[in-house]
C-alpha cells in the first residue's frame, strides 16, 4: 500500500488534542469505532485526538460530503456494510474525513463527542471469528514445556497457518467485566471435576476485521489478501489453561476459550498503518519451502510493526492507589505467519468469508521473557511467579485483577499512532 497525503507527519487537526505528541488518535490515525447514540443504539465515529467525530451528524448537515452508497454505509450502527465496500470507498472516506478535520478547515465543534463520556460498541456484527497460532516463539514456548523431549513445533506449523474456529458470540468490547468460567478440570490424582477455573490466563493478540469478502467456492490470492483487510484491533483471548490442558486432545481449543475474548474499540485501518509495514522474521535456513499459495511477492511487506506492552494491577494495588505493573511487551512484527497468509488460507479450500469477520493472530510472544505473550509463558507454567507491589504473586489472574494492553506505532519519518487500551477486570466464577 503506498503512502498519500492523508500521511503526511506534519499535518495537523483543529481538534488540539490530536496534535500533543502522545496523542493516539492523530489526524494521521482516523480509526473507525462504534459509539452508543442518545437511543442506546451505535453510530459510527472516527476518533481524533480525546474527541469523536460522529459521521451521522456530519453527514446529515452537510458538512461531510461522500457518494451516496458510502454516506448511507457509515449512518448505519454497525461497520460491516461500510466495510464491505472495498479499498477504494474506505480510502474516500479517509481523504474526506482528513481534511474536515484538517487545521486550515472550519471548525465544527458541534460535531464532536467527548471520548471519556462515550459508551463504546462492538465496531462490526462479527458473524464468524477464526484464531491462529502466528508467532513461532510462543509455539516453540508451549512446545518445549508439554513435549519436552520432543520437536517443539509440530510437524504442519512451519507449512501452514494453523487456527482454530473461535466464538463469535464472546467477543466483547474493551471494559466489559470479565467472569471467570467454570470448566471440567482433571487434578493429577483423581478423575474430573466441574468448578471455577484455576489457571486463567490472558493471550497478548491482534485481530484483523475483513473488509470484503469472498463468495463460496472460490479463493483469496495471496497477492490480494491484504486489499481484503480492513483494518486491526487488540485482541486479548483469554483463556483458561487448566480446561485447556484436560479437552484439547484431539481437536483442539473449545470451552477453555469461548468464554470471552475482548477486542478493542477502535478499528486501524490498513491504510493509516502503511507507514509501519515491514518484513516479518526470516525463515530459517532449515525451515521448508512455501507452497506457491503462501509466498508473498518479494517486497510485500506484510508484517505490521505495532509495539504494545500489558499491565496488570490487583485489586489491592488500586484501594492503594499503587500504579499498575507492565508483565510483557510485544511486536506485532513477531509474526510468522501475516495475516495476508491467515486469509489466503482460511480461504484455499473456498472457505467464504464475509464483512466483519475477525481473524486472530494467536499470542504475541518474542525471543526475550519480558516479550512472552501470557502468564503461561512468562511464569513457565507457574514455576516462576511474578512478584507484585501489593506482596501477592501471580502465577495467573486472580478474581479482582484488571489486565490492560496498550498498543502503538511509532517510526522515523511518520507520525505515532494509538490503538487505544484493551482491558478488563476478573469477576469471580458465577
Amino acid at each position: 500500500m503506498t503512502l498519500n497525503e492523508t500521511h503526511d507527519p506534519a499535518r495537523t487537526s483543529w481538534v488540539e488534542s490530536a496534535n500533543q505528541a502522545d496523542a493516539c488518535f492523530p489526524i494521521q490515525n482516523l480509526p473507525f469505532g462504534v459509539f452508543a447514540g442518545e437511543d442506546g443504539r451505535g453510530r459510527i465515529g472516527v476518533a481524533i485526538g480525546n474527541q469523536i467525530l460522529d459521521l451521522a451528524a456530519a453527514i446529515e448537515t452537510e458538512t461531510l460530503q461522500l457518494p451516496g452508497e458510502i454516506a448511507c454505509a457509515l449512518c448505519s450502527h454497525r461497520l460491516n456494510e461500510f466495510m464491505s465496500l472495498g479499498k477504494d470507498a474506505w480510502h474516500t472516506a479517509r481523504k474526506s474525513i482528513g481534511n474536515l478535520l484538517a487545521s486550515d478547515a472550519p471548525r465544527q465543534d458541534r460535531l464532536l463527542r467527548p471520548m471519556d463520556e462515550a459508551v463504546m460498541q462492538l465496531p462490526a456484527e462479527i458473524g464468524d471469528y477464526t484464531d491462529f497460532y502466528a508467532a513461532r516463539h510462543h509455539a516453540t514456548n508451549v512446545g518445549r514445556m508439554f513435549r519436552p523431549d520432543g520437536e517443539p513445533l509440530m510437524p504442519n506449523w512451519l507449512h501452514l497457518p494453523v487456527g482454530y474456529h473461535g466464538r463469535a458470540s464472546s467477543i466483547v468490547v474493551s471494559g466489559t467485566d470479565i467472569v471467570r468460567p467454570h470448566g471440567q478440570l482433571k487434578p493429577e490424582d483423581g478423575p474430573p471435576v466441574f468448578a471455577p477455573c484455576r489457571l486463567l490466563d490472558y493471550e497478548l493478540e491482534f485481530g484483523a476485521f475483513i473488509g470484503t469478502g469472498n463468495a463460496m467456492g472460490s479463493r483469496i490470492g495471496i497477492g490480494d489478501a491484504s486489499d481484503h483487510l480492513f483494518g486491526v484491533v487488540i485482541l486479548n483471548d483469554w483463556s483458561a489453561r487448566d480446561v485447556q490442558k484436560w479437552e484439547y486432545q484431539p481437536l483442539g481449543p473449545f470451552n477453555a476459550k469461548n468464554f470471552a475474548s475482548t477486542i478493542s474499540p477502535w478499528v486501524v485501518t490498513m491504510e493509516a498503518l502503511a507507514p509501519y509495514r515491514s518484513e516479518g522474521p526470516a525463515r530459517a535456513a532449515d525451515d521448508p519451502p512455501l507452497l506457491d499459495y503462501l509466498t508473498p511477492a518479494p517486497g510485500s511487506a506484510d508484517a505490521i510493526d505495532v509495539q504494545a506492552t500489558v499491565t496488570l494491577s490487583s485489586q489491592g494495588m488500586r484501594e492503594a492507589g499503587t500504579s499498575a505493573v507492565q508483565l510483557s511487551r510485544g511486536s506485532l512484527r513477531e509474526l510468522s505467519w501475516s495475516f495476508a497468509q491467515m486469509l489466503s488460507h482460511h480461504t484455499s479450500t473456498g472457505c467464504p468469508m464475509a464483512a466483519g469477520d475477525l481473524i486472530g493472530s494467536g499470542t504475541v510472544s518474542g525471543p526475550d521473557k519480558d516479550s512472552r505473550g501470557c502468564l503461561l509463558e512468562l511464569t513457565w507454567r507457574g514455576t516462576e511467579p511474578i512478584a507484585l507491589p501489593d506482596g501477592t504473586e501471580r502465577k495467573f489472574l486472580q478474581d479482582g485483577d484488571a489486565l490492560t494492553i496498550d498498543a502503538w506505532c511509532e517510526r522515523q519519518g511518520a507520525a505515532r499512532i494509538g490503538f487505544g487500551s484493551c482491558s478488563g477486570v476478573i469477576l469471580p466464577a458465577q
